[in-house]
């Protein structure tokens, strides 16, 4: 088990949520993803028919939800390299599932579990960072590519502008300085309409000085994917075209709903009554998604690494993420302590294939809520056993 509970970043304990549940413990997961062995490179099974793939009999390992690499306790470095795995963005039978993505590219940093999107690397403004693009495992060329920050020709990760590429079998390090303070992204730069929409994308956060964080402080992901390309790469006979991509797998963190509601495999925002909560969103696949937060009003305080003025900051519900955007949202705990959506509202993208609701649905979920008959509801559905 895991103490790493709700959205990256999220201050809630899992004794905490236990406590809270009402329960003397947490037995068992249903169809739980925890890493499994097996050999990187093999082929995944096929995806199943319809439009919410269905769960393979791969024994690639399973990719994570991303963890926070503070990379300033690690004398400034981190290894970064690529792991083919599977993705059960929702693994149960509820709401349209199992829906699983039978092959993706997972970022694992250091010895940490690999994940879609990748690790959240995060630094302090001043303290340049070397990250290592480790390929000496790899069957394929990759790069490193960091959005926002100023950086040296030879560092921008983009193999026809710099003509560097880390082949199969090297490994090369990047200096990143860490010269712009904000939420910014990274991704592989190699083919990138492929390998991007295979998984290798994450956050990379640079914290200005004298930095305050909010009492809970979260990384969230919105992707939309054509599991088409996926299944493709698992060897499943599908014809795919990224000129003629059809989304049908739409994730917050690498999970659709319910499994975004599971705590410890999901990315539900917890938060405590009073708390201040900072939620910093990307968009890394190829389509504008707005995001909606029910009963509460937020504001948009930082775009693309740049703070909004506080007098151009306004209270809304609703706001347009397009494609590599990121924005930086803040929000007071302060409504009836309850259970609160917080969705994409194209409504067709919080669907699992035919089912709703599913896809990019995640909520707030306050502590007091969660001893609820409600909540229990919800984490049968996400797979939850007591």
């Amino acid at each position: 088990m895991t103490d790493n509970i709700g959205a990256p970043g999220t201050s809630l304990s899992r004794r905490q949520f236990v406590k809270a549940t009402g329960t003397v413990g947490i037995g068992g997961l249903a169809g739980c993803a925890a890493p499994t062995n097996g050999d990187p490179e093999r082929q995944g099974a096929g995806a199943g028919t319809g439009t919410a793939p269905q769960q393979g009999g791969s024994d690639l390992p399973v990719s994570g939800k991303p963890q926070i690499v503070d990379v300033n306790e690690q004398n400034n470095q981190v290894t970064l390299r690529a792991v083919t795995s599977r993705m059960p963005a929702h693994p149960g039978d509820a709401m349209g599932g199992p829906v699983e993505l039978p092959r993706v590219w997972a970022w694992q940093a250091d010895d940490r579990t690999p994940s879609v999107p990748g690790p959240v690397i995060r630094t302090t403004e001043g303290e340049d960072i070397e990250v290592t693009l480790d390929n000496t495992d790899a069957n394929m060329p990759h790069t490193v590519h960091f959005h926002g920050v100023r950086k040296t020709w030879e560092n921008d990760g983009v193999p026809t502008t710099t003509g560097m590429t880390v082949m199969p079998g090297e490994e090369h390090t990047y200096e990143i300085p860490a010269n712009v303070p904000g939420t910014h992204l990274y991704h592989c730069h190699y083919q990138t309409h492929r390998h991007i929409d295979m998984g290798m994308y994450g956050f990379f956060r640079v914290d200005p000085e004298g930095y305050e964080p909010a009492d809970q402080e979260l990384f969230m992901t919105v992707k939309d994917w054509d599991s088409r390309l996926n299944r493709q790469m698992a060897g499943e006979d599908v014809s795919y075209s990224p000129r003629d991509r059809r989304p049908d797998v739409f994730t917050m963190n690498g999970r659709v709903a319910p499994r975004t509601l599971h705590p410890e495999d999901g990315s539900p925002v917890l938060v405590s009554e009073g708390d201040t909560v900072r939620v910093h969103f990307g968009n890394n696949g190829y389509m504008q998604h707005p995001i909606h937060v029910h009963n509460h009003r937020y504001r948009v305080v930082e775009k693309d690494g740049s703070q909004i003025p506080e007098d151009q900051q306004i209270e809304q519900d609703v706001m347009p993420l397009s494609p590599a955007e990121r924005k930086t949202i803040e929000f007071e705990a302060d409504a009836d302590p309850g259970i609160y959506l917080m969705h994409c509202h194209k409504v067709s993208h919080a669907m699992n294939g035919t089912s709703y609701p599913g896809g990019m649905v995640n909520a707030v979920v306050y502590e007091d809520a969660m001893d609820s008959d409600v909540f229990a509801q919800l984490m049968d559905y996400a797979g939850y056993e007591a």
